[in-house]
């Protein structure tokens, strides 16, 4: 018997039909039901998209390979699919799982950087998070390399010490050094408001000077409270022309020439760096660390006082003075107490 092309192409389509009843019908049920644990699953960049529906059937997502690649086809997802790192909860459809690649909804891992490190101490954080190597990092944050996402606002900027702003960060897996130190700048400019951009400019301090007094002051201020009155010693100090005699600058100019030995030694405080504020006079010549958004607010707006010392009284406290016989008295009671601790 023979059909005529009619009813030849009639049963084309019907078959046609049918396929595509039988695809749709198979991306909107899921391949397991019930509970299921969550699954992580990689997509590599530039992986074909067979190699990608061969990764989500090993790991139990699709109950057919063939079958998910055809509805990549159709949905016309194959170039739109992002490579990174997919977490899977509960059974999901063949179309919600396509749905996810295609978003790029990815995971997204934390980065808590704390105030007060340094740039070196950043890269170790991040590089223990998982992300680049500490090298890597670094690269990304010297030379030119680095110095060019801050020189429009610091143009003698040689690195980014003290513009990777101290924050929680979110990134995927996989995310560069160089996109991790951009964030991390990004999230700087954004704490330069213009509010305090205004009110720097009252103050008659650069960018490069402002971070630099807030850096003296997250290291060392250890609660809130004080990192005003500790401000106004230094703006007081610098208005003054007196020695800043920051000890964490020594510690800073040691630690650039890999000569500290745990502790601040009295040979130490005659060491011959620009960053030490026992030899030379005014702020050095840039930030120390990485200082929070307190330590910002403390260096612009400093406590009106008329202090001009201060030492450690306790454990993250200190005591002011306005003169040096007081803080010798202070001095010498620190040390008092810190016999009677031992």
């Amino acid at each position: 018997m023979r059909f005529g092309p009619v009813v030849v192409v009639l049963a084309a389509l019907v078959c046609c039909a049918g396929a595509l009843a039988s695809l749709a019908w198979q991306g909107n049920q899921p391949y397991k039901t019930g509970t299921t644990p969550t699954t992580l699953v990689v997509i590599e960049q530039g992986q074909p998209a067979g190699a990608a529906a061969a990764r989500l059937k090993e790991t139990g997502l699709i109950r057919n390979a063939l079958v998910f690649r055809i509805l990549m086809r159709v949905r016309r997802a194959e170039a739109k699919i992002h490579a990174g790192e997919y977490e899977f909860t509960g059974p999901q459809t063949p179309n919600e799982i396509l749905e996810k690649l295609m978003r790029g909804d990815v995971v997204q891992h934390r980065i808590t950087i704390p105030e007060g490190l340094r740039l070196d101490e950043i890269a170790a954080a991040v590089e223990a998070s998982g992300f680049s190597t500490k090298r890597e990092f670094i690269e990304a944050s010297t030379g030119q390399r680095g110095a060019r996402l801050i020189q429009d606002l610091d143009p003698v900027a040689q690195d980014l010490e003290g513009y990777l702003f101290p924050d929680t960060y979110l990134f995927a897996r996989g995310t560069t050094a160089d996109r991790i130190v951009a964030e991390m700048v990004n999230r700087f400019r954004a704490e330069m408001s213009s509010v305090r951009l205004a009110r720097m400019k009252e103050l008659g301090f650069t960018i490069r000077q402002t971070i630099t007094l807030a850096s003296l002051v997250e290291e060392e201020a250890a609660c809130d409270e004080e990192r005003p009155r500790i401000s106004g010693v230094f703006h007081n100090r610098l208005r003054t022309r007196m020695l800043l005699q920051c000890d964490p600058t020594v510690v800073y100019a040691l630690m650039r020439a890999n000569r500290y030995r745990g502790d601040i030694h009295r040979s130490d405080l005659s060491y011959s760096s620009p960053y030490n504020t026992y030899v030379h006079p005014g702020l050095p010549p840039g930030p120390i660390c990485s200082p929070g958004a307190r330590s910002l607010n403390a260096a612009l707006h400093p406590a009106a006082t008329t202090d001009l010392y201060f030492v450690v009284s306790e454990p993250g406290r200190h005591r002011f003075s306005t003169n040096i016989e007081d803080h010798q008295r202070a001095v010498r009671q620190y040390r008092r107490d810190l016999v009677g601790r031992r």
